[in-house]
């Protein structure tokens, strides 16, 4: 299935999605694809907050643009590598039976699939600025995030290795 139809499909259930993707097969270059994706959709989404700051502010925007990409592109994957460890341990405490590659896949995939909303917030941060929209967008990313990433990692951690 396309990415851009699992992703659709995540809205409406985000386990089933996920055991999709992991009857596919452990490969790491796919998760990896996934997580640098959502990682570049979400420097791309910092752009107009970043124009926005840059212009107010007088700032220079190709450094805020510099610093935005060299922390979601570069620093930001390897912390996300770190999180999907420990809710990976975290599940085992809970008699989790999934593996590590569940973890990442789960986490990665929420990233990816939250996405579409984290241009809005973008958009948002950049076109009306800080306020109770930005913080009404942000709050509905950050809630279908962690829907994505449970559900997700719920599915993956029920799955026997």
């Amino acid at each position: 299935m396309a990415v851009t139809r699992n992703i659709s499909a995540t809205y409406r259930n985000p386990g089933q999605v996920l055991r999709g993707l992991l009857a596919m097969g452990q490969r790491e270059d796919r998760a990896l694809a996934y997580l640098m994706a959502g990682c570049v959709i979400v420097f791309v989404a910092q752009m107009p907050k970043l124009a926005r700051q840059a212009h107010l502010e007088g700032q220079e925007l190709n450094m805020l643009l510099g610093a935005s990409l060299m922390a979601w592109v570069f620093i930001a994957p390897l912390l996300l590598y770190c999180l999907a460890a420990l809710s990976h341990l975290v599940a085992k405490l809970f008699r989790g039976r999934g593996s590590h590659y569940g973890a990442r896949l789960a986490l990665f995939w929420a990233l990816l699939a939250s996405s579409p909303l984290m241009l809005l917030n973008g958009l948002v941060a950049g076109f009306i600025g800080p306020g109770l929209e930005l913080q009404i967008v942000g709050l509905v990313w950050f809630v279908i995030f962690g829907w994505f990433w449970i559900g997700g990692l719920v599915a993956a951690e029920g799955t026997p290795r």
